[in-house]
């Protein structure tokens, strides 16, 4: 076994990584920490997660992945994150709770990537 950050990265493929950045910073709270030509990385809302929103022909393109997830770190939450979601340009596709006290919303993102937003109590 190698020791790692864990997962620090995720690319996606978007329309415009402007409305890309715009949606993250809204909702996680991300920060633009580097820009290219057709791609912009934010650093956030964890302290080793990257997200990079890079033009490409496909957005939205699943490939294979289901989802990613965000943790709540308050269960109180969750309905601010569901407001704050709409109101940053996403969709609200469905919420629930996994279990009592642990609430769930799943939203897409400008692109139509599905984020899942939860919360669950420390280990």
């Amino acid at each position: 076994m190698i020791e790692t950050h864990g997962l620090t990265h995720i690319s996606l493929s978007v329309a415009d990584p402007e409305a890309s950045l715009a949606f993250y910073a809204a909702l996680f709270g991300v920060k633009e920490y580097h820009r290219e030509e057709g791609c912009i990385q934010a650093l956030g809302p964890g302290e080793h997660d990257v997200l990079v929103f890079e033009r490409r022909p496909d957005p939205g393109v699943r490939g294979g992945i289901h989802h990613f997830g965000f943790r709540l770190v308050s269960p109180a939450d969750a309905e601010r994150a569901a407001r704050e979601a709409e109101r940053a340009g996403g969709r609200v596709l469905r919420r629930g709770e996994h279990c009592p006290g642990e609430p769930y919303l799943y939203v897409a993102d400008p692109d139509g990537y599905e984020i899942e937003i939860w919360y669950e109590p420390p280990a």
